[in-house]
């Protein structure tokens, strides 16, 4: 971004805005976009899934690590993997985006392009939102999804003797954060996982239509995110370490130049948005079993055991 460019202050609220919106086709399911009052979105069977999320600077993500362009996608996508974890298909997204008066004009334009571009890889569009000045970049998204008849996929429905199972990959972006922190140039693809994660769009829905009883998205790390289905449903959730070894093998030589155990990452990395679920059966294709619902007092076990080391990724 250069010192000469004009920035938002110079360009004005509404100057952005139009810049950001020109050229915008939108989904089907966005009856009327950016420039009224507020967005209408079809509703096909009545219900909307709503999901909301924010990126602050320097909290989940750094300008010197990351394109506006990355943290559009990135924030689209997270919030996407929220909805695809109810069995929805996404349909909008509305964006709140605060940020100095010196930000260049065309960083907004590119942190736009960003959301457009994640926003069409799973079908929908960004249907409107607001501008603001701040003492740093903040983003917010609210998502909107689709259920399509079906019923949603929650967390507390999980059965003993149902079978976990896993779409989308597992630690690669906690492989990627460790490799930016340390400096470490190489293993480029678990670097850019980290700046720009990339849910499984569709599984979502693949999962509901298989007869999912319980699913959610791999956000905070594998174990916190499956002791949320054990909690809410009163069970026990088993994961066993053959199972997931090929997620392991993958980050077996960036956990060597960190000199950091590859298993964190896979039970705690965080912010995968892989989508995890449980089934009372066969898994669906592009799923893969990692373990199995028990009885018993809600825990999360590894192989049978407490794991104790990444808790995974809390806000405070």
């Amino acid at each position: 971004m250069s010192d000469n460019e004009p920035t938002l202050a110079q360009v004005g609220e509404f100057g952005v805005i139009d810049q950001i919106n020109a050229d915008r086709r939108q989904p089907e399911a966005v009856v009327l976009g950016p420039g009224d009052d507020a967005a209408v979105i079809t509703a096909a069977d009545g219900r909307i899934v709503v999901s909301t999320d924010m990126l602050v600077q320097d909290r989940h993500f750094r300008l010197d690590w990351s394109t506006p362009r990355d943290i559009g996608r990135k924030a689209i996508a997270q919030n996407a993997a929220d909805i695809e974890a109810m069995g929805a298909t996404p349909t909008a997204f509305v964006v709140a985006f605060g940020a100095p008066p010196d930000t260049p004009a065309t960083a907004a334009k590119a942190l736009s392009d960003g959301m457009w571009d994640e926003a069409q890889r799973c079908g929908a569009g960004i249907a409107g939102g607001d501008l603001v000045s701040a003492p740093h970049w903040v983003v917010s998204v609210t998502a909107l999804g689709d259920l399509g008849g079906r019923a949603p996929v929650r967390r507390d429905t999980a059965r003993a003797g149902d079978t976990v199972a896993v779409a989308g990959d597992l630690g690669r972006s906690g492989a990627g954060y460790s490799l930016w922190l340390n400096g470490i140039r190489d293993h480029a693809a678990l670097r850019e996982h980290h700046l720009v994660p990339k849910p499984p769009y569709g599984q979502g829905r693949v999962a509901a239509d298989a007869g999912a009883t319980a699913m959610t998205d791999v956000s905070d790390g594998l174990l916190a995110d499956l002791g949320h289905i054990a909690a809410a449903s009163g069970v026990v959730i088993e994961v066993s370490k053959d199972l997931l070894g090929p997620d392991h093998d993958g980050l077996t030589d960036a956990a060597e130049v960190t000199g950091e155990d590859a298993w964190d990452w896979v039970f705690g990395g965080g912010e995968d948005h892989a989508l995890v679920a449980t089934f009372p059966g066969t898994v669906p294709a592009g799923w893969r079993v990692i373990g199995r619902v028990h009885d018993g007092a809600p825990a999360v076990l590894v192989d049978g055991q407490a794991r104790q080391g990444n808790a995974g990724w809390q806000s405070y």
